[in-house]
């Protein structure tokens, strides 16, 4: 999974270089009307991060935002004999350092129209969901990158958001030792742990499998905060994805764990101790959970 991960990064890196345009984006648009979105930017998936939105279903496609086309895969391409996770894929130059990347859409489906466009407009519809790429399920990924800064941002702070009517939770949080085994609250060492979190923000369309990351994960001991994890950004340092947590840490660390996240390390002195868990949803939507520690 790693491996498919930091492909996608070697593909997006290589348009750092591209002309860019200038201009103020504002908010961008969902970039589709009728397909579900199934994973969010920062969810666990399989032990590693998903590093845009990615959908299921739907029809077309439409340009977040107004701005240039400076790449588009089709499948009569040269490139496209080359193997490439994102399949069929196109990236939108809307100024300032910002590129939307649209990808793993139908790769049969490039109609004359998409297939010429050079400047688009917002909600302007540019292909068709569908199947291509390292991609088993008919919808198309959703990709915002930075590359002023050369990171991955999460779309959800710049897109409109979708009003939520469902609540977060928390479905379980342990704690590790240095053996990496979990251990009791109730019968601890003085030591070093992580704190491991299993939280979902849960879809809009319910079912399966269909599940959301949080926003932020903040992790606070007898009211101190010992951590806090946030998914507004991910960047690469010598071909490894980081991620934000109490500054960057390797991915894979964080995502050790699937489906949970680990969340924070702290240091536990003898005596006792309340442990919270507060996550958070983009919307500022937020569930707590409190536990109280027992260190011999």
């Amino acid at each position: 999974m790693y491996s498919r991960t930091l492909q996608i990064t070697a593909v997006l890196m290589l348009l750092i270089f591209a002309g860019s345009l200038s201009g103020t984006l504002a908010a961008m648009s969902w970039p589709t009307e009728d397909a579900d979105l199934i994973r969010n930017f920062g969810s666990n998936r399989s032990g590693a991060p998903v590093l845009g939105m990615v959908f299921n279903g739907g029809t077309e496609i439409l340009a977040a935002e107004r701005g240039e086309v400076i790449f588009s895969r089709k499948k009569n391409d040269a490139a496209s004999r080359l193997p490439s996770p994102l399949g069929a894929w196109t990236a939108i130059d809307h100024g300032d350092g910002l590129i939307s990347i649209y990808s793993r859409y139908a790769e049969n489906l490039q109609e004359e129209e998409y297939v010429s466009l050079t400047q688009v407009e917002k909600s302007q519809p540019i292909a068709s969901s569908g199947v291509s790429g390292w991609s088993a399920q008919n919808g198309f990924y959703f990709i915002v990158f930075d590359r002023r800064d050369r990171h991955w941002i999460n779309p959800a702070m710049l897109v409109t958001p979708v009003q939520r009517t469902r609540p977060l939770q928390i479905l379980g949080v342990e704690l590790r030792n240095a053996q990496g085994l979990t251990v009791s609250p109730v019968n601890l060492v003085q030591g070093r742990y992580t704190i491991v979190v299993n939280a979902i923000s849960p879809a809009l369309v319910p079912f399966q499998g269909n599940v959301l990351a949080p926003q932020r994960i903040v992790c606070l001991v007898n009211g101190a905060e010992a951590g806090s994890l946030n998914f507004e950004a991910f960047s690469a340092r010598d071909g490894t994805l980081m991620v934000y947590r109490n500054g960057l840490v390797p991915a894979k660390q964080v995502y050790a764990v699937f489906p949970a996240y680990e969340a924070a390390e702290v240091f536990l002195t003898r005596g006792q101790a309340n442990m919270e868990v507060i996550v958070q949803d983009i919307a500022g939507n937020s569930r707590s959970t409190v536990s109280r520690l027992f260190v011999n």
